[in-house]
């Protein structure tokens, strides 16, 4: 077998492969025997139809089966031999495979560049602010009263308005006809969450408990009820119900009722304050690295293989869709803008993971068992799971080799911030 190796760029590389013909005529023989096992042809018995009939009503299909097996069986020997780590599948270009002559082929594919040396040192960032203000901690006390809130009916009825939260029930037609399965009966909308289509509560807002309205809605194509799929429906709304969120006072009862271990409002305010000192702390250096992150891509404009790059944003979209959905939006679709930001966020994961790689590399960086117990530990105090579940469940091999990246990546930043001109903002 002969190979020449061709490098297009940095990051596509491309092999042309010629197999001897005394490996092409074997494998012909191979598939010429095992087809006349079990061919059937008119006119002769299983098995005694000869070498010539087979080859007139199958060669084709054998000279496609014969060389899809040598590619498959040649490509990962030269891959090997030759040291290279694809990053996609390769695009194969076959010549005709023919008897009595060698079979050639060409593979091209994406590589990891070649990084000889990475700037690192003295990159240059600014470090926000760590800083609790008065009015965040404001905030998370309002936060804390809503979490306590209670829900009553308003006092003197009155009409519905933003943040109350309203009892219905609704029937679904769709051209004059009832959707069956659609309605429901004793459905809790919080007025104003967008937990609902907008149209639907626009169609509460100023209305009495026992009144009635409706709300022409565009569904989206991608809905799972068939019959509302793409269709204009119109929501019969009836407003059985309402109540308004009533906060406590923020007193020393109202620190004791949120924790007994608060023996006055003075205490709960300054462990607010610490648990936002706290994320803001962790906030700020989660920002430097970004900074770092991205002046160290800036520094190094390394080239990097498209089809990672393409891989990390159909990651990235997935994970904005699926937390949309969650959240209630509706649509299954990213605009383009969204989408081509998307793209540069990608690119610079990509080429960070490369230089990070690299400079692991080059400071012999290994992690090791103490690493991993110590990365578990980490993760146990973030997620609150216990770390013997998280080493059972890390046991498994894609996720020990994610865990392993991630302290990797994390020691990488740590050096490079350790030498990294730093200010504070």
């Amino acid at each position: 077998m002969q190979v020449n190796v061709q490098k297009l760029s940095p990051v596509l590389v491309e092999f042309d492969v010629e197999i001897e013909s005394g490996r092409v005529q074997e494998e012909l023989n191979k598939a010429y025997t095992a087809l006349s096992k079990s061919a059937r042809i008119k006119g002769f018995r299983k098995g005694k139809a000869p070498r010539q009939v087979l080859q007139r009503m199958f060669g084709p299909r054998v000279a496609a089966d014969v060389a899809q097996k040598l590619v498959d069986e040649s490509f990962p020997k030269v891959v090997s031999e030759q040291q290279v780590q694809p990053v996609n599948n390769p695009a194969i270009e076959p010549a005709e495979l023919k008897q009595g002559s060698s079979f050639s082929y060409k593979a091209r594919f994406e590589v990891v560049p070649e990084i000889e040396s990475v700037e690192y040192e003295g990159l240059e960032a600014k470090r926000p602010s760590k800083a609790v203000t008065d009015e965040a901690l404001d905030e998370e006390l309002e936060a804390l009263r809503k979490a306590h809130s209670t829900l009553e009916p308003p006092k003197d009825a009155r009409a519905s308005k933003e943040g109350d939260f309203a009892t219905v029930d609704f029937e679904v037609t769709v051209d004059g006809s009832a959707v069956e399965d659609a309605g429901a009966s004793d459905l809790p909308i919080e007025l104003g969450s967008k937990a609902v289509f907008s149209e639907i509560e626009d169609a509460l807002l100023g209305k009495q408990v026992g009144e009635t309205a409706e709300a022409s809605v565009d569904m989206p194509a991608g809905h799972p009820h068939k019959r509302l799929a793409g269709k204009t429906a119109t929501f019969k709304l009836t407003l059985k119900e309402l109540k308004e969120r009533v906060l406590p006072a923020l007193d020393d009862e109202f620190a004791k009722d949120v924790d007994e271990a608060f023996g006055s409002l003075d205490d709960l305010k300054k462990n607010v304050r610490e648990q936002l000192e706290k994320k803001a702390e962790e906030e700020a250096e989660n920002k430097l690295a970004e900074r770092l992150v991205a002046e160290l891509c800036n520094k190094n404009p390394v080239p990097v293989p498209p089809s990672l790059v393409q891989r990390q944003s159909e990651l990235t979209e997935r994970e904005i869709l699926q937390q949309a959905w969650m959240q209630g939006q509706r649509g299954n679709q990213l605009n383009d803008e969204l989408r081509a930001r998307i793209a540069v966020d990608s690119e610079v994961k990509v080429r960070a993971g490369l230089l990070m790689a690299a400079i692991a590399k080059k400071e012999e960086i290994k992690i090791g068992d103490p690493e991993i117990e110590e990365g578990l530990k980490e993760l146990a105090e973030q997620t609150g799971k216990n770390v013997a579940k998280l080493r059972a469940e890390y046991r498994e091999a894609q996720k020990r080799e994610m865990l392993i990246g991630m302290i990797l990546e994390n020691k990488v930043l740590d050096l490079i911030e350790a030498k990294a001109k730093i200010e504070d903002e």
